[in-house]
């Protein structure tokens, strides 16, 4: 059951500025700081089970104007050779990596992402996936998504991710507010982003999902509401729903960005609550924290089942226990350690061509990390966990998480969780404020 109250403004301003991960991952990213050396990962690839799938996430750093509220791993080019360059270093990791794995192992995820994936020539995509079925053996019923701009996709491209067997595009919006895109430099009409929608699903791309940020430059409930119900007039079938995060020391295009002109903690909770109600009313589930689909969405299905995962990502069906990373900034995730390829292009390069892989820093993962990671992942999936149960599964007594239970009654008491026994449910919230 889902239970929906207004969150007071005092347990709101008792938070303002506090700053916690977004849980991708546990141990969280900050905290990749082993030295795993090619030895050692060749070691980590060729010992996993043969008989397990795999996913699959590419990065493609490139896009062809920088949007100045983006925290991505991307860089402006403003010709194709870089990145003609970079995808040949590419494939060659793909190569390396696949080589060595024990067999070529079955593949059930696909994920691209940057960047602008699409920001390829259309034949280089056919290629490379040409060469991940090389490589892999890539699952009939494979879910493959790609992230897309929609203003500088085209119709070549758009047959090229339907030839090549696409499942679902990500489609970034952000706002259609004309005021807020002035402000974070990214002007898309309406009529391009039904454009590329309508030309996916012609293409064959069964699943559309769209990206809206809240917290931008100028932005009210009132302005994200309406962006919603223009979004919902192309009734795409996944919403992803994310918070700003202005963080201009280290995304320096941010500090382009009005900062007297950003929403406060609580007309943030405001937008979030009116673009959750709308998409409410308009029949779509929330999925976790930030996602949202339609009834019939394999999402929904993974909710109901107890099955839904949450990854790099985002939310997701898929249920592999390795992530593959390639590309510059990959994040990989296997059994025993996580790997983050280096974030600089011209480093990657060089390393891959010289036939090393290109990991940048790591982490080693312990029985402790995996059972942390398990509560984390189930409260944010299901917005409950049985401590209890946890900690049997990994062979320790009820009284293992005895401190944190402590430690959760007075959010107990501000009504953000309830607690029976060594079972914590979070109590999801919409806002009743509005924007001052």
């Amino acid at each position: 059951m889902t239970i929906v109250t207004p969150i007071r403004s005092d347990i709101v301003a008792r938070f303002e500025g506090q700053r916690a991960p977004r849980y991708t991952s546990y141990p969280t990213a900050p905290h990749f700081t082993h030295n795993i050396d090619d030895a050692e990962y060749q070691t980590l690839l060729t010992g996993l089970d043969p008989n397990e799938s795999l996913s699959l996430y590419l990065h493609v750093p490139f896009c062809q104007t920088m949007c100045w509220y983006c925290g991505c791993h991307t860089r402006i080019v403003a010709s194709y050779s870089p990145i003609e360059a970079y995808l040949d270093a590419l494939e060659a990791e793909i190569r390396m990596v696949a080589a060595a794995l024990p067999q070529p192992m079955k593949v059930r995820h696909i994920h691209w992402g940057g960047g602008t994936p699409t920001i390829m020539a259309p034949a280089a995509f056919r290629k490379l996936m040409g060469t991940l079925r090389e490589c892999f053996e890539v699952v009939a019923d494979a879910e493959i998504a790609v992230e897309i701009d929609p203003r500088r996709v085209t119709d070549e491209m758009i047959d090229a991710l339907g030839q090549s067997g696409v499942t679902r595009a990500s489609l970034g919006v952000q706002s259609f507010d004309p005021t807020v895109q002035a402000a974070i430099n990214r002007i898309q009409s309406y009529e391009q982003t039904a454009r590329a929608t309508e030309k996916l699903r012609g293409a064959g791309v069964a699943a559309i999902n769209f990206d809206l940020i809240y917290g931008l430059p100028h932005q009210t409930a009132e302005s994200c509401g309406n962006t919603v119900a223009r979004a919902l007039q192309l009734a795409p079938d996944q919403f992803s729903v994310f918070g700003y995060a202005h963080v201009p020391w280290m995304k320096k295009h941010q500090r382009m960005i009005d900062t007297a002109a950003l929403p406060n903690p609580q007309q943030r909770l405001a937008q979030f609550g009116v673009i959750a109600e709308r998409l409410a009313e308009a029949k779509y589930r929330r999925i976790g924290l930030d996602h949202f689909a339609k009834p019939d969405d394999r999402l929904v299905r993974c909710l109901d089942a107890g099955t839904l995962r949450r990854n790099f990502q985002g939310y997701t069906s898929d249920q592999c226990t390795t992530l593959l990373g390639f590309g510059a900034s990959a994040v990989g995730a296997l059994p025993q350690a996580y790997v983050q390829n280096t974030t600089q292009v011209s480093e990657y390069r060089r390393r891959i061509a010289a036939g090393a892989f290109a990991l940048q820093r790591g982490r080693r993962v312990t029985a402790e990390d995996r059972l942390r990671r398990d509560v984390i992942e189930r409260v944010m999936c299901d917005f409950r966990v049985d401590l209890e149960a946890v900690a049997a599964k990994y062979g320790l007594s009820p009284q293992y998480f005895e401190g944190e239970l402590a430690r959760l009654a007075e959010l107990e008491r501000d009504g953000i969780v309830r607690i029976e026994g060594a079972a914590v449910s979070c109590l999801l919230y919409t806002s009743d404020a509005a924007d001052e």
